[in-house]
C-alpha cells in the first residue's frame, strides 16, 4: 500500500519507498514518544494512564499544531524509525506498565504497519482496548483497514467551515473529509460505553475569533451523532511558537458555548475549563515532553530511543 499511498485524503499515491508522501513520512515507521499520558479524557487514563505512541507526520500542516515538531507542520521530523515487531513489542511493553489503554495518536499514513504489528502483538497476548486517536481527516477507504482492530475512536472534529479550515488546519477541504468519517466511525460503532472502552469520542477544539464556526459544529453534531458519541469540547487554543494576536476564550463566550450545549440536548461527554494552557504545549526534545506529573516514558521506548541515538 505504500507503493502507491492513498492512505489519507491527500491520495499523493507516491511510491513511500522511495519519496517521501505529503504526511513527510517514507514506508518506514517513525515515532516521537510513547509511554503512559494522564492528561486524556478519564476514561482512557484509567489509573495509570492511557498507552500512547505518538507516530511521527501527519496528513494535515495545522499552522498552530501543539505537536509541531513531530507533525511536520514547519518541516520539522523529530523522532526515530522502528520495525513492525519493535512497534508489537512497544504495544505489549505498554499494556506490561500498566496502560489502561493503547492510544495511537496520528497513525494514518501507517495503516498498513500498524495493523501489522498488532497482528503480532495479539499474537502474543496483547488485549489492551485499542484507541484510535485522529484528526479527522482520513480517507474512510484506509478506515475500514484498521477498523476492525479500533476499539474506540477519539476522533477531531475541527470545524464544517472552508475558511476556518484553510486557516486552522492546513487543508481547506478538510471539510469534505470530516462528515463522511463521521458517518462511518458512527455506523461501524453506532454506541458509545465507556466503561467497556468502545464508541467515538469526538473532540472539538474552539478556535481563536470563530465561535460562531464552533457553534455550527456543535449544532451538526447535536443532529446526527449525539447519540453515538461522547463529546469533548476544548476551549484551550494555545500557539506553540509565537502568539499571533489571538484573544483568549473570555467567560462570556465560554458560558455561551455551556448554554449551547444545553440547549442542543448535548449531556454526555467532556468540557475542558479554562486554566494554565502552556503546559500542554509538548516539547519533544525531552524523555518526558510533558509536565512530569502527567506522563511516564515507556521503558522499552527509552531504549529504543536510545539504540537510535547510538547509531
Amino acid at each position: 500500500m505504500y507503493k502507491n499511498c492513498k492512505l489519507c485524503p491527500n491520495l499523493c499515491q507516491v511510491d513511500r519507498r522511495y519519496k517521501l508522501g505529503l504526511c513527510g513520512q517514507s514506508d518506514k515507521v517513525r515515532i516521537a514518544w510513547s509511554g503512559l499520558h494522564r492528561g486524556e479524557e478519564p476514561p482512557l487514563t484509567g489509573e495509570k494512564g492511557s498507552g500512547m505512541i505518538f507516530f511521527t507526520g501527519c496528513p494535515l500542516h495545522c499552522e498552530y499544531c501543539q505537536n509541531h515538531q513531530i507533525s511536520g507542520a514547519h518541516g520539522s521530523n523529530m523522532g526515530f524509525n522502528i520495525t513492525d515487531e519493535e512497534l508489537a513489542e512497544l504495544m505489549l511493553s505498554l499494556e506490561k506498565q500498566g496502560a489502561t489503554t493503547l492510544n495511537l495518536v496520528t497513525g494514518t499514513h501507517f495503516i498498513p504497519s500498524i495493523i501489522n504489528a498488532l497482528n503480532i502483538a495479539k499474537g502474543k497476548g496483547f488485549s489492551l482496548p485499542v484507541v484510535w486517536n485522529s484528526s479527522g481527516y482520513e480517507n474512510v477507504e484506509a478506515l475500514k483497514l484498521i477498523d476492525p482492530y479500533i476499539d474506540l475512536y477519539l476522533m477531531d472534529m475541527k470545524t464544517l467551515d472552508k475558511s476556518v479550515a484553510e486557516k486552522f488546519c492546513g487543508r481547506r477541504k478538510y471539510i469534505d473529509s470530516i462528515i463522511p468519517v463521521m458517518d462511518f466511525i458512527t455506523k461501524t460503532h453506532p454506541y458509545t460505553d465507556l466503561d467497556k472502552i468502545y464508541g467515538n469520542i469526538v473532540r472539538h477544539l474552539v478556535f481563536p475569533q470563530a465561535l460562531k464556526e464552533s457553534i455550527e459544529v456543535l449544532r451538526y453534531y447535536s443532529k446526527y451523532y449525539k447519540n453515538s458519541c461522547f463529546l469533548s469540547l476544548m476551549v484551550q487554543f494555545v500557539p506553540p511558537l509565537e502568539n499571533p494576536g489571538f484573544k483568549k476564550i473570555s467567560e462570556e463566550e465560554y458560558d455561551f458555548l455551556l448554554d449551547t450545549l444545553d440547549e442542543l440536548g448535548i449531556e454526555d461527554g467532556f468540557v475542558q475549563e479554562i486554566g494554565d494552557e502552556i503546559l500542554w504545549i509538548p516539547d519533544f526534545n525531552k524523555d518526558i515532553p510533558f509536565p512530569v506529573s502527567f506522563a511516564d516514558p515507556n521503558p522499552y521506548f527509552l531504549s529504543l530511543k536510545r539504540k537510535n541515538l547510538n547509531q
